[in-house]
């Protein structure tokens, strides 16, 4: 039996004024309808955190400052798996423009966890909620 692909895909927490965006996949992606956080797939010899500064320049039309890196999820689909290598960063400039999700939304935390995630993107959501919780909200703090 062959052995499952793992595809690695970079994503970002994308943070403006306590407000955290996310995309909804559209009907013809992969996992349609599915709120993510907005990323993509790494590029041979590319690093995770040019990956996503590149991928979100390319799929929304902004630039970002990643500012943290926190635990991948693996996550099996069946037929194929995704190591998802999530970043907490900042908005920096630029206005979104979607070429591939159907729609996006700045959320406050507690709007988050009432969204259909893809789940991949679960582990994610909960570790950036456990972490800014334990900073108080303040993930400034550790940026530096």
């Amino acid at each position: 039996m062959e052995k499952d692909q793992i595809i690695e895909v970079a994503c970002a927490i994308i943070c403006m004024d306590e407000k955290i965006l996310v995309t909804q996949r559209s009907e013809k992606m992969a996992l349609p309808l599915k709120w993510e956080f907005p990323g993509g797939k790494l590029h041979k010899n590319e690093t995770a955190e040019n990956c996503i500064e590149r991928e979100i320049k390319e799929e929304l039309n902004i630039k970002i400052k990643v500012v943290k890196r926190i635990r991948n999820s693996l996550f099996n689909y069946g037929g194929f798996s995704i190591n998802l290598i999530p970043f907490i960063a900042e908005y920096v400039s630029g206005d979104i423009f979607l070429l591939e999700h159907k729609q996006f939304k700045w959320l406050n935390d507690n709007e988050l966890t009432t969204l259909d995630w893809a789940e991949a993107d679960i582990p994610v959501l909960n570790d950036f909620l456990n972490f800014k919780h334990a900073k108080r909200g303040d993930l400034r703090a550790d940026y530096k």
